[in-house]
């Protein structure tokens, strides 16, 4: 089963999925918002997901972004519509600028690095992967 990651935003939301084994988080779209439960539905019927990583957006002071009241909003209509699927919730700050940096470093061009689409994937993929690390760090300390 995989993990899907949320990296919501007002006009477009990132989407990133992990293998079956959720062993690596790999970018998968990125998607309207105002569609993004409609895609979510259609992709759970095709595909199993254990759980969503949702990012949440934090300011330097650690207090919740202004968009973290539209992403509960969309978490309870989440739960709503997949009351058997849980949801994590993972830090996100710095994942648009890391996006940014990973787009510099793959030696994209100016112009593919414009497309705030492809940023708002990257950064769903660095959120899960940063689910995944955590997890795992979770794991190994309990051995």
């Amino acid at each position: 089963m995989r993990l899907l990651a949320i990296d919501y935003g007002t006009k477009r939301t990132g989407i990133a999925v992990t293998d079956p084994l959720q062993i690596i988080a790999s970018g998968l779209c990125t998607v309207e918002t105002s569609t993004l439960l409609a895609f979510l539905k259609q992709y759970t019927a095709e595909e199993a997901v254990e759980a969503f990583v949702i990012g949440q957006p934090k300011r330097m002071n650690s207090e919740d972004s202004s968009v973290e009241a539209e992403i509960q909003k969309f978490i309870s209509k989440l739960q709503q519509e997949f009351p058997e699927i849980p949801i994590h919730r993972q830090d996100e700050r710095f994942t648009s600028k890391l996006a940014f940096q990973t787009m510099i470093d793959s030696g994209l061009k100016k112009k593919q690095r414009q497309n705030k689409a492809l940023i708002d994937e990257i950064s769903a993929t660095i959120i899960l992967q940063e689910f995944l690390s955590g997890r795992a760090n979770e794991w190994s300390s309990k051995r």
